[in-house]
C-alpha cells in the first residue's frame, strides 16, 4: 500500500482504493438483494494453497448500495459530519477530531459499543479524502498517536485499509460503495469476524442511507454554511506534523483476553 514519502495516502493509494471498489474479480458475493450486494475478498486460486490460511486472516469486505433519493454530495457530507454522525450512530460511544494532517486529512479517535459480553472497542485513525463532480472518496486506516495510546478499559481495533466511494448518477441519486478490512482484536476468532461483518455491513449501509435522508433537514438548522471538509479554512483542528504518526499494526498490540468475560456471561445466563 503506497503512501509515498509519508504517511498521508497518496494519488496511487487513492486510485488502488479506486480499483478495488470497482473490480469483480477474485470478489464472492454474499448478498444481493433490495439495491444492496456484499462481497468478501478470495484469494487467486493460484496462490491459494489450503483453506485455513484464507481463514487465518480477517476478510476484505465489500458492500454497495444503490441510493435513489440522497445525492452523492449529500452522503459525503453524512460521512464527514462528525456533529451529525452523533444523532443517528446508536454504537458510537465517542468521537471527535484529533488534528489536522493536510488540507484533505486529518486523525480522530473513535470508540463503539459492542454487543455483550464483549468489550467495547475503539480506533485512532487517519484518514483522507477527495472530492470531484464525479466521484467522492474517503480512506482511512490506523495510526499510532503519541497522546492517544490503548485504553485498559476498551479494545483498541485496527482499520487496515476502509473507505467509501460514492458515485453520482443523477441530481438525487448515487452508488455507494464501502469497502473494508478491520480486525477488532481481542479473542474473537476470524471466522465469526468474518461472519459477523457480513451481516452488520447491510445494516450499517442502511443506517447511512437513512442518515442520508434526514441531512439537509437537518444541516439547513445546524450551522448549513459550516463544512470544513469541503472548504478547508473553516478547520479550527490544530495543526499535527504526519511524522509524528507511525502505522498501526495489529501484531503490536496486546491480545485482549476476552474468555474470562464471556464464562461471567454464560454462567450468568444459566443462573
Amino acid at each position: 500500500m503506497s503512501r509515498g514519502s509519508g504517511i498521508i495516502p497518496d494519488e496511487f493509494m487513492f486510485n488502488e482504493f479506486k480499483r478495488q471498489c470497482l473490480s469483480t474479480e477474485n470478489w464472492l458475493s454474499k448478498y444481493d438483494k433490495n439495491d444492496m450486494e456484499v462481497w468478501v475478498e478470495v484469494a487467486p486460486v493460484s496462490t491459494s494453497t489450503n483453506n485455513k490460511g484464507n481463514l487465518s486472516k480477517v476478510h476484505k469486505i465489500k458492500c454497495r448500495i444503490n441510493i435513489k433519493d440522497v445525492s452523492a454530495a449529500c452522503m459525503y457530507d453524512v460521512l464527514h459530519d462528525s456533529v451529525y454522525r452523533k444523532t443517528w450512530d446508536p454504537t458510537m460511544l465517542e468521537s471527535f477530531d484529533i488534528a489536522r494532517l493536510a488540507p484533505n486529512a486529518d486523525v480522530g479517535y473513535y470508540s463503539w459499543i459492542c454487543p455483550k459480553p464483549l468489550k467495547n472497542r475503539d480506533v485512532v485513525t487517519l484518514r483522507s479524502w477527495q472530492a470531484s463532480e464525479n466521484e467522492y472518496v474517503i480512506i482511512n486506516f490506523s495510526v499510532k498517536h503519541p497522546k492517544f495510546p490503548p485504553r485498559k478499559d476498551l479494545v483498541r481495533a485496527v482499520s487496515l485499509l476502509t473507505g467509501y466511494l460514492i458515485q453520482p448518477t443523477g441530481p438525487n441519486s448515487c452508488i455507494f460503495t464501502y469497502l473494508s478490512q478491520a480486525d477488532p482484536r481481542g479473542s474473537l476468532p476470524k471466522w465469526v469476524v468474518n461472519k459477523a461483518s457480513q451481516v452488520l455491513a447491510p445494516k450499517v449501509l442502511r443506517s447511512i442511507h437513512k442518515a442520508g435522508q434526514n441531512y439537509p433537514a437537518w444541516k439547513a438548522a445546524n450551522s448549513p454554511d459550516h463544512k470544513p471538509w469541503l472548504y478547508p479554512i473553516q478547520s479550527e483542528l490544530p495543526l499535527m506534523d504526519p511524522a509524528e504518526l507511525s502505522i498501526q499494526r495489529g501484531d503490536s498490540l496486546e491480545n485482549v483476553d476476552e474468555s474470562s468475560t464471556r464464562d461471567a456471561q454464560e454462567n450468568e445466563d444459566s443462573s
